[in-house]
């Protein structure tokens, strides 16, 4: 097996003097603070593997990573990867029992933590990070061996290792005309290479595993998403696009702060990039920005880069119109997946658009996320369009409870194309779950995505609704059957149940509705009240109990839990409409 980075020694004979990675900073995000030249960054990372052996890293090693993208930090997390380490990502915002259950479970022999992380929760900084929210884990007292980036810190545990790397090793140099071959470190089976944590509870910890094979896959598909070549510049802080990017012989330009902290600069870095990629969130933020602009008088129109592939939660109709509004000369692509098996398909903005009959309304998605009805195309639901190269798809139509998952039975027999459970398989599918990989079981052969979907007469793939309760908001995946159990158990509370309300821009917002203790179950549609003295009490309490990526954006008190289909479930659906008006107040 070829492993990905054995295109950095290549490139660094090819075209030693490139940039292949510049970073932004100072006042505004305009500054270079950092340009690194492929020849540099090929050494950088050899001399930081060779670094990490030299301090007992071993092939299989599981590092817990938490350093944000910057020069340093891609330098380490590919040396990681080149000495046959896996990368592990956890969220240090989730409750302290969620994290140290992640933690058991991935069981990490490393930590590489930015010196500030190390500061904010351990160290001096550890009170104003409290103070303004922030209960991050003591990185310094997790039994592992530090490794740190940036300038040291008070926090930084005795022993930390700085993960720079600056004696002299021996230049790559690869035989002219031929790939390198593989050195100490490049297994020649397909090893693991990342942990990422999605969902799960502190009994049942839920983590993706990619391995090298699958990652190189996944790299490889973004490539031909963004037709990404040499010479290109990507500005994006995602490192699914960046890498890619820089693979292909381009320079992955790096923010100085990411789309949401600071939309302005990274507008002004964007324009006239060859390609970005962000959530649908971060394209909200960055539209505003731009209409703000020429609303002030702002004669030059605005630009943007030349492809921006928007993903990781649905994409709608009415962002994409919006985004070819403001940005007519961008080629705007939505891009379909899961963390399970990403990019999976992709579609044109206008072949989306028309797909919707060209209008979206202004309330948002319909079914999975996005165009609602059917228009000239005959697409009724989200036309996330065709699969990417070696990606197969089947529809399980052998789903139960379709009528119930869905909110429609997409017809009688015969009426329609056949509606299932789409089923996934191809390059960029996950090796497993961690807990069944590390338990013996065989790799996964396709990933069930919970989303409901039939291929159009073109061989598109078109999403009608869920099979599953999941609430989708910025790029985390929230499963309400997850929570619920605890937020029931809470003083006050009868029931409770979690909903996401779609917003414009295909995001969700979560909004828990919970039912008074003693209340009696009722007929037809319950009175929703927010700001009541159960919700403030609740509201209260739910950091305790809840996930930080999980915590409602809104809470509010029902009469009762409307319930629907045979099984007499809570019927989500009617709770939305319910509750959309009040949601509508929340502050994004």
């Amino acid at each position: 097996m070829t492993h990905f980075l054995e295109r950095l020694p290549v490139l660094a004979r090819d075209t030693p003097d490139a940039v292949a990675l510049r970073w932004f900073g100072g006042r505004g995000g305009a500054r270079v603070r950092e340009e690194v030249t492929f020849r540099e960054l090929a050494e950088r990372v050899e001399r930081t593997a060779s670094g990490l052996r030299a301090q007992g890293l071993r092939p299989g090693d599981r590092v817990l990573f938490s350093v944000r993208p910057r020069p340093e930090g891609v330098v380490l997390c590919l040396a990681i990867l080149r000495a046959g380490g896996s990368v592990v990502f956890v969220d240090p915002g989730s409750t302290p029992e969620l994290f140290a259950a992640r933690i058991a479970a991935a069981g990490p022999r490393w930590a590489a933590t930015e010196a500030l992380l190390y500061a904010a929760s351990s160290g001096p900084l550890r009170g104003i990070a409290r103070s303004r929210g922030l209960l991050l884990p003591d990185y310094g007292r997790l039994p592992v061996r530090h490794l740190y980036t940036g300038r040291w810190l008070p926090g930084v545990p005795r022993g930390a290792r700085r993960a720079a790397v600056r004696r002299p090793v021996p230049r790559l140099e690869p035989t002219p005309g031929s790939e390198p071959a593989p050195r100490p470190g490049w297994v020649a089976a397909d090893p693991e290479a990342l942990v990422v944590f999605t969902s799960g509870t502190t009994a049942e910890p839920k983590a993706v595993v990619h391995t090298v094979g699958t990652l190189g896959g996944m790299l490889g598909l973004f490539a031909e998403v963004g037709a990404l070549r040499a010479g290109q510049r990507a500005h994006t802080d995602q490192m699914f696009l960046g890498l890619p990017a820089m693979l292909a012989g381009g320079t992955w330009e790096i923010p100085a702060s990411t789309p949401k902290d600071d939309p302005a600069a990274f507008a002004r870095g964007v324009a006239g990039a060859d390609s970005s990629f962000l959530v649908p969130a971060d394209v909200t933020a960055l539209l505003d920005v731009l209409e703000a602009r020429a609303a002030d008088g702002g004669a030059v129109p605005a630009v943007g880069p030349a492809v921006l592939a928007v993903g990781a939660a649905p994409v709608t109709v009415a962002l994409l119109e919006r985004g070819r509004r403001v940005l007519p000369g961008t080629r705007w692509i939505a891009v379909y997946g899961a963390t399970e098996i990403l990019p999976a398909a992709m579609t044109e903005a206008d072949e989306k658009i028309a797909a919707a009959g060209g209008v979206a309304s202004a309330g948002g998605a319909a079914g999975a996320g996005g165009a609602a009805g059917a228009g000239a195309g005959g697409a009724r639901g989200d036309l996330v369009g065709r699969p990417l190269e070696g990606i197969g798809v089947r529809i399980d139509t052998g789903v139960v409870g379709l009528d119930e998952a869905s909110g429609t039975s997409g017809g009688e027999p015969g009426d329609g194309p056949a509606v299932g459970e789409l089923v996934l398989t191809g390059p960029s599918l996950m090796a497993g779950y961690l807990s069944d990989l590390d338990a013996g079981k065989p790799r996964a052969a396709e990933h069930r995505t919970g989303d409901l979907a039939y291929r159009d007469a073109e061989d598109r793939i078109v999403l009608v609704g869920r099979n599953r309760d999941m609430i989708i908001r910025g790029t985390v995946n929230i499963y309400p059957g997850l929570f619920e159990p605890r937020l029931r158990d809470l003083p006050g509370v009868a029931d409770a149940v979690m909903v996401g309300v779609p917003m414009p821009d295909g995001d969700e917002r979560v909004v828990l509705v919970v039912t008074p203790e003693g209340a009696v179950p009722g007929t037809g549609a319950p009175t929703v009240r927010a700001d009541t003295e159960l919700a403030r009490a609740v509201a209260d309490q739910v950091g305790r109990v809840l996930d930080h990526g999980a915590l409602p954006d809104l809470v509010v008190e029902a009469s009762h839990v409307p319930l629907a289909g045979r099984s007499r479930k809570p019927d989500r659906h009617a709770l939305v409409d319910l509750v959309s008006p009040l949601a509508g107040t929340v502050r994004a």
